[in-house]
């Protein structure tokens, strides 16, 4: 029996989402400590339980990302088992050479983009420092002109467009995009007479319109910013912005994530594969419960971030349920967490849960 169980465990996978789930913020969740605690080997059979995490979190490299959480958290996460919002993206390095990267704190993006192989990074900073008359209400400080990498931008044609983050600056990051959007091939200073065919890729690494913050109530993310922009070019252009998005639920990143479960399965238990049960466990059923159920994977949704409704969302319900916290789903008295162990399958759980 021990060993049916052992086996059981190891047939199951976790994938959680991050910010709403295990923390708020740098702030953490305080169940969110015994959650990875059990799944690290704290539990009735002493082994370690696959877990990855899958945020549409981003803007700094994975690896201080991972150490900040691992501290937050109290247990150890490996760059291994982490994937953010524009983590899949690191692949489009090999099709573009110039991009304009948008988005996060300070220069922590162009970092990023720097660690996945991209050649020739520009923020808007650097844009702004050659003509500042782009964006004619920004104040560009002495300090941030300082730290730009300024060229003549007339003369340069960027390939494509990278929002690895969230703005911090609206109006002046929807000004460049709208003027590379409508330019000649990616050039300052030019306007396309086909907007259409001349038109330069644009990326987002995630669709979220809301995220859970410190604050009380869920703050706007980057599907907000992507939204206001369609609708910008809509109006100055009359067509439809042809857009790529990254992150929950696009197809594109559960992919990936199989990839990163698999090869954490022959890290810990020396078995390179997909588990047969996959279990979701969020808190935003727009992004981490549609995602999951569309790849057919088991989710839970959690009380403790954008969803605050009743016994579950009407229009992504989560396949079991609602709880108020992530470790209703691992607590050992929980009967839920006992078929889950015992290795029942998605149709069963439903049956023996609605008993």
């Amino acid at each position: 029996m021990a060993g049916e169980k052992v086996n059981a465990a190891k047939d199951m996978a976790f994938v959680f989402d991050i910010d709403g789930v295990l923390v708020h913020g740098d702030r953490l969740i305080p169940e969110g400590k015994r959650v990875l605690e059990i799944l690290n080997g704290d539990n009735e059979l002493g082994i370690k339980i696959p877990h990855i995490f899958l945020t549409n979190g981003s803007g700094k490299p994975e690896a201080p990302r991972c150490e900040q959480l691992s501290k937050i958290l109290h247990n150890p996460i490996s760059t291994d088992q982490f994937i953010q919002s524009h983590t899949p993206m690191r692949a489009l390095s090999e099709y573009y050479r110039t991009v304009l990267v948008v988005g996060g704190e300070d220069y922590k993006c162009r970092e990023v983009a720097e660690q996945y192989g991209f050649q020739d990074i520009v923020v808007p900073n650097d844009i702004i420092a050659w003509d500042p008359t782009i964006a004619p209400y920004r104040v560009f400080t002495d300090e941030e002109r300082k730290t730009s990498r300024p060229r003549d931008f007339s003369k340069i044609n960027i390939d494509a467009i990278m929002v690895f983050s969230d703005s911090r600056d609206y109006a002046t990051d929807l000004q460049i995009i709208m003027d590379l959007l409508q330019s000649e091939n990616g050039r300052f200073g030019t306007r396309a007479k086909d907007p259409v065919s001349s038109r330069i890729p644009i990326y987002f690494s995630q669709g979220d319109l809301l995220c859970p913050t410190e604050h009380p109530f869920p703050r706007m993310s980057q599907g907000a910013f992507r939204i206001g922009l369609e609708a910008m070019y809509k109006s100055l252009t009359g067509v439809d912005l042809e857009r790529v998005v990254y992150g929950k639920p696009e197809l594109a990143t559960y992919k990936y994530a199989d990839e990163v479960i698999a090869s954490w399965m022959e890290q810990i238990h020396n078995d390179e594969r997909l588990p047969a049960n996959i279990y979701m466990v969020g808190d935003n059923p727009a992004s981490d419960i549609i995602g999951g159920n569309m790849y057919g994977w088991n989710t839970c949704l959690v009380r403790t971030g954008v969803f605050q409704g009743g016994d579950n969302d009407e229009n992504n319900p989560a396949s079991f349920g609602v709880l108020h916290i992530a470790l209703q789903f691992l607590a050992p008295t929980s009967k839920l967490a006992r078929y889950v162990r015992q290795g029942a399958t998605r149709r069963e759980l439903i049956t023996k849960l609605s008993l």
